[in-house]
């Protein structure tokens, strides 16, 4: 009888039989509303940041990446740039003509392109908007200094 038990429970450890349960969310506690607050942002809530006109972004901040919420407007231009950052970006919707090292990359929704450290890259926008999601690695700080000062500006219109 042990034996069929076994056989029917496969390679489990049988000294450890939550492991290999998936709890369910009732077993779960649901974070605090500060716990909530604390990790998790909305953000089209994060005020937007223009990185070079026709492109506006909600800019997100970890200690190891930054985090862009892109859209970069029909009919307008990214100029080839470098950084040191390695960049991924994923387009979600319409598309761009990616410029990566003097050749162009038509790029649409679902397309995800890797651009390593010092790439030079830009892009050309033709007659719809491309919205994207960049993610870099390590943060970038001439962000973090657009970011604040957009802060700055908002707190200044409200007072």
């Amino acid at each position: 009888m042990e034996e069929n038990r076994a056989k029917r429970l496969g390679d489990r450890d049988q000294s450890r039989p939550h492991e290999n349960k998936k709890p369910s969310q009732m077993e779960l506690p649901f974070a605090s509303d500060q716990e909530f607050e604390r990790r998790v942002l909305h953000y089209p809530d994060i005020p937007l940041v223009e990185l070079v006109p026709g492109s506006n972004t909600h800019l997100v901040f970890g200690d190891k990446i930054t985090v862009s919420f892109l859209t970069m407007s029909a009919n307008s231009y990214f100029p080839p740039h470098r950084h040191e950052a390695e960049q991924i970006m994923i387009v979600l919707d319409g598309y761009a003509d990616e410029i990566v090292e003097g050749k162009l990359y038509r790029l649409k929704s679902g397309d995800v392109i890797l651009l390593p450290s010092n790439v030079e890259h830009g892009a050309y926008l033709r007659e719809v908007d491309c919205r994207v999601i960049d993610i870099f690695s390590p943060p970038r700080q001439d962000f973090r200094d657009k970011y604040v000062k957009a802060i700055q500006k908002t707190k200044e219109r409200r007072s």
